[in-house]
């Protein structure tokens, strides 16, 4: 698993030897979800509204380096 956002409360992470379309995850206390790196769509779990908005504009302006370290950790 590699992180590649922090905040506060939550972390954007992407774990190798993963399934499913190319995804990163972002987990908090008592939480956690998957997102869609090409199209931010959520595919399972949830999050607070105000983070996964946050999580999304921050995914959206890293789309390149999410889908490189996707590739990294999954082939």
């Amino acid at each position: 698993m590699v992180t590649l956002r922090r905040a506060a409360a939550w972390r954007i992470a992407i774990y190798g030897r993963d399934h499913g379309v190319p995804h990163f995850h972002v987990e908090g206390r008592g939480w956690r979800c998957s997102v869609a790196i090409a199209t931010l769509d959520l595919i399972v779990g949830r999050a607070p509204p105000a983070v996964l908005e946050e999580a999304r504009n921050w995914a959206a302006a890293n789309k390149t380096m999410l889908m490189a370290k996707w590739r990294e950790l999954n082939g």
